[in-house]
């Protein structure tokens, strides 16, 4: 039974799950294809429930070296392309 469910999924191309995407800042572009992203949430603090931001930077693949420092870029998940690459360049939003 779980056979035909999964021909009809790869039937309509379903079979990649939803990717998640992340608004950033391009921190660094000095290495070949890669740059590093900046996306800074905004949490509440677990005693003081103060809204507090955390960044985190993300190693992103950039396959045409469209980034460039301080360009404002949106990412996506993708499979793990090194040791700490797992998501890569959609689309620069502004220069």
């Amino acid at each position: 039974m779980s056979e035909t469910v999964d021909q009809n999924a790869a039937e309509e191309g379903k079979t990649q799950g939803l990717r998640k995407t992340r608004v950033g800042v391009v921190t660094s572009d000095k290495m070949d294809k890669t740059i590093v992203v900046e996306v800074v949430r905004r949490v509440p603090h677990p005693r003081f429930k103060k809204i507090v931001k955390l960044t985190t930077k993300m190693f992103v693949h950039d396959e045409k070296d469209e980034g460039a420092i301080g360009d404002r870029v949106l990412i996506k998940e993708c499979r793990p392309l090194s040791k700490k690459k797992r998501w890569q360049l959609e689309e620069v939003l502004a220069h």
